[in-house]
């Protein structure tokens, strides 16, 4: 399969490697020559001991990129599904006796299948000194299989620290394109290896089948974001050297195109996505738009106030009320300004205090529904019930509560009416 690559010979990948849709196989005559493995440490220019004797092989078509990480031992991550991939171990100068672990990102065959090649090697079948690691939502067919062969299965959930070749790696669960995806970040490099997560200028498909969807897709990309990466080493593709930050970014606001189901070379600005997201009901994506508008415009006040409202939403109200009284120190007398203040100071509750931004709010239009409810809430709470109930809009609201919870405990089966066993009883 591969093509080894002469000595100071400088390799420019070609546009074949792009990243393939999942499932397409490249035709045979087709197939691009390929360079090898190549070391980590040159492609992307990291001294880090991690990387010093580390190697990737590119992958396309049916397998996935494969990496191996050199230390103390050897620890491939996807291996891929390519019978030749170990083949070309010991070319490179790695016994594969000295694979001690395997990590699979997730359960899609291109990344996985490879495991059970490497596991038909016989010194290493004969042996069973290898660790297979994925995360509990894998496969289980994956899983019934290794185990009925006696090889050592690892499930992980997330959050875990698992030591690779002598290297702390930290796992990050990243749902979305399965519901079993993982990504392991290496803090001291900022490098992250990112399986089908974040794969450069292409978005992997949300596998429902797979148990992908999403909105999880979101959730998995923003774990990656609380992380300081420089570096990332995709599933497909060419690996990302120093804006890793800016793939992640992108990928996340592809994920947030597709659930807005609009091409990504539509014309959305960021305050038409915001206002999408906040009907589905994403407010940290609304926050994400809102911030992107204001580094463009920063003067644009409906962007700042449905910023605020998206966090009051979330419950980061002083967050809320730092924007808040930015936006009435330019115009104070507006009336959804003062009454998300007042909500801000009630979710913080200060009770008292959100009282007089309600009713700046209703002297300036008295129908402002939610400025009476919350006021009505803020009275309640303070114990001033009675005053609370001359509220209409409150009352309403507060009744309408009061009538779903009585509704509900009503039709819960009541315990006495039941024999142990669950059988309702027939007495009299």
């Amino acid at each position: 399969m591969t093509k080894e690559k002469k000595e100071g010979e400088k390799f420019e990948f070609p546009k074949e490697f792009d990243p393939l849709e999942e499932g397409v196989a490249l035709p045979a005559e087709l197939e691009p020559d390929h360079p090898g493995w190549l070391s980590i440490a040159e492609v992307m220019k990291i001294s880090d001991p991690v990387f010093a004797k580390s190697k990737f092989l590119i992958g396309y078509g049916e397998s996935s990129n494969v990496y191996v990480l050199a230390g103390d031992y050897l620890t491939i991550v996807d291996p891929g599904n390519d019978y030749t991939v170990f083949t070309e171990l010991e070319k490179l100068g790695f016994n594969p006796l000295d694979i001690k672990k395997v990590v699979v990102t997730h359960g899609h065959r291109d990344h996985c299948m490879g495991v059970f090649e490497l596991l038909r090697y016989p010194p290493i079948y004969e042996s069973k000194e290898i660790e297979i690691i994925n995360h509990e939502g894998g496969p289980q067919e994956f899983k019934k299989i290794l185990e009925s062969q006696g090889f050592s299965l690892t499930q992980v959930k997330g959050g875990e620290t698992l030591e690779l070749s002598g290297f702390e790696w930290e796992v990050i669960h990243t749902p979305g394109h399965t519901i079993d995806g993982i990504c392991l970040y290496h803090g001291p490099t900022r490098t992250a290896i990112t399986g089908d997560t974040v794969i450069p200028h292409s978005i992997g498909d949300a596998d429902k089948t797979a148990g992908g969807r999403l909105e999880h897709y979101l959730y998995g990309l923003k774990q990656l974001m609380q992380k300081d990466i420089e570096n990332i080493l995709p599933g497909h593709g060419v690996p990302v050297a120093a804006t890793g930050r800016r793939s992640v970014e992108e990928t996340y606001e592809g994920v947030m195109m597709k659930l807005m189901e609009v091409e990504p070379d539509s014309k959305t600005t960021w305050m038409e996505g915001a206002a999408v997201l906040a009907e589905k009901g994403l407010l940290e994506e609304v926050v994400y738009c809102c911030d992107k508008e204001l580094a463009l415009r920063p003067e644009n006040l409906s962007a700042s106030q449905l910023k605020a409202f998206a966090l009051n939403d979330m419950g980061r109200c002083e967050e809320a009320i730092e924007i808040l009284d930015q936006i009435l120190a330019q115009k104070g007398d507006d009336v959804h300004a003062l009454a998300a203040k007042g909500h801000a100071l009630l979710g913080l509750q200060k009770y008292d205090e959100s009282i007089k931004y309600f009713d700046d709010a209703l002297a300036i239009n008295p129908e402002i529904k939610e400025a009476q409810v919350f006021k009505g809430m803020a009275l309640y709470f303070m114990g001033k019930y009675d005053e609370a109930m001359e509220i209409e809009a409150f009352k309403t609201e507060f009744m309408e509560r009061f009538k779903t919870e009585i509704d509900k405990q009503e039709q819960e089966p009541k315990k006495d009416d039941k024999t142990p066993g669950g059988e309702e009883t027939n007495e009299g």
